[in-house]
């Protein structure tokens, strides 16, 4: 992907706040961004990963569980204290259980519901202000391609996924006004550590999620898509970004390789 940040205003002086910094994507993000000069709050709910990362990459490391509504409060507060941002990176998120409808598990639905579309609220209701004072402000959700087509047993993660899309839609509208860029990033496939594995509950059942998929994406793979559309001069809004692996050509199409 081109290096946007050699012919843009992308400096030092940039910063942006990443959720789900502690794995996956929102490490990969966290990773991306200092390695072009930004200051980057890293914040996630574990603290021993947060402290790692910060150690190597000189992220700021900040615990927090974005549903709750004091750690939200207390985000603000520490990151108003240090200088503010000017770029907001909803990546938390994530899904539980593969259950149909008609055996869906309240919890599991639940738990999406406030992750997946209550986090990215709070968080993006809390730092709004900043983002319009600020003058050149972006947001950007990561979303899912599971927030565009319905699927058998995605039925709690579409529910979550096709809120946080509408969220974000709904946002774009409202903070154009503000100067405010809200951009959209929709992964299909991606492989990561925790993905399948938390959603399934079972290591052999995450591992048939990928099976004979030559190359599904990786967490730098939308990192880096992350980079380029937060580092594109401000006036460019690249609004809904789909970002599939060559061998999944749509929610119903998957290439799979016989071993």
């Amino acid at each position: 992907m081109t290096d946007v940040s050699a012919n843009s205003d992308v400096s030092t002086n940039k910063a942006a706040l990443v959720t789900g910094a502690s794995s996956g994507i929102g490490e990969a993000t966290v990773r991306a961004l200092r390695a072009d000069g930004w200051t980057v709050y890293a914040v996630a709910r574990r603290q021993e990963r947060l402290a790692a990362l910060e150690a190597e990459t000189g992220a700021v490391a900040l615990a927090a569980d974005i549903s709750e509504d004091a750690d939200v409060a207390r985000l603000l507060a520490e990151v108003t204290s240090a200088g503010g941002i000017d770029t907001l990176v909803n990546i938390a998120g994530g899904a539980r259980g593969a259950d149909r409808v008609g055996e869906a598990v309240t919890e599991d639905w639940d738990w999406m519901y406030r992750v997946n579309v209550l986090g990215t609220m709070k968080l993006t209701r809390a730092f709004l202000p900043m983002l319009r004072e600020n003058g050149e402000g972006t947001v950007l959700n990561l979303t899912s391609t599971a927030g565009l087509a319905v699927y058998e047993g995605g039925g709690g993660y579409n529910a979550a996924k096709y809120a946080q899309h509408a969220l974000t839609g709904a946002l774009r509208l409202e903070e154009a006004e503000h100067n405010v860029r809200v951009i959209e990033i929709l992964p299909g496939l991606v492989q990561t550590d925790e993905f399948a594995l938390n959603r399934l509950g079972d290591a052999e059942a995450a591992s048939k999620v990928y099976q004979g998929v030559e190359k599904p994406l990786t967490a730098e793979d939308v990192a880096d898509v992350v980079r380029y559309a937060v580092s594109a001069p401000h006036h460019v809004n690249l609004d809904e970004i789909v970002i599939r692996p060559v061998a999944q050509a749509s929610t119903y199409k998957l290439i799979r390789k016989q071993a």
